[in-house]
């Protein structure tokens, strides 16, 4: 749920950062193998990588970015101190590729339950949850 508010822009990504590093680094990992299969289904493109890196806000020689580029996936594989840029990287993957699909396939409504979520509440601090209670 989290990671589609993400990418629809329903909860900011500032948000999301502090909820993924409140995370144990085996579920930040987990976390951004999901990312990697949502950028699939979402059919994010190669095309898609230089304006995901500069959303994202990592520069474009670090690791992630530069794995980005070159289409190889698999950053849950990298080093603790680079799951933080991989995940503000393959959120804004995730966003822009899930909002092209929206856009072309789901104009008119769909069916899709990660299309139809409801506002998230705001009168709370950022969710702090276990990586399996959020999905």
């Amino acid at each position: 749920m989290i990671l589609n508010e993400l990418a629809q822009g329903r909860r900011p990504v500032t948000e999301g950062v502090e909820w993924f590093e409140g995370l144990s680094e085996a579920d930040q990992r987990k976390v951004l193998h999901a990312l990697v299969l949502f950028c699939g289904q979402a059919r994010a493109c190669e095309e898609d990588v230089l304006e995901s890196i500069a959303r994202s806000g990592i520069r474009p020689t670090h690791t992630p970015a530069v794995m980005l580029t070159k289409w190889r996936f698999g950053m849950e594989a990298l080093p603790a101190y680079e799951l933080n840029k991989s995940f503000r990287l393959l959120v804004a993957l995730f966003s822009i590729a899930d909002t092209r699909r929206r856009s072309l396939y789901c104009a008119g409504g769909c069916g899709h339950a990660w299309h139809n979520l409801p506002d998230p509440p705001r009168d709370v601090t950022p969710v702090r949850r276990a990586f399996d209670r959020s999905q």
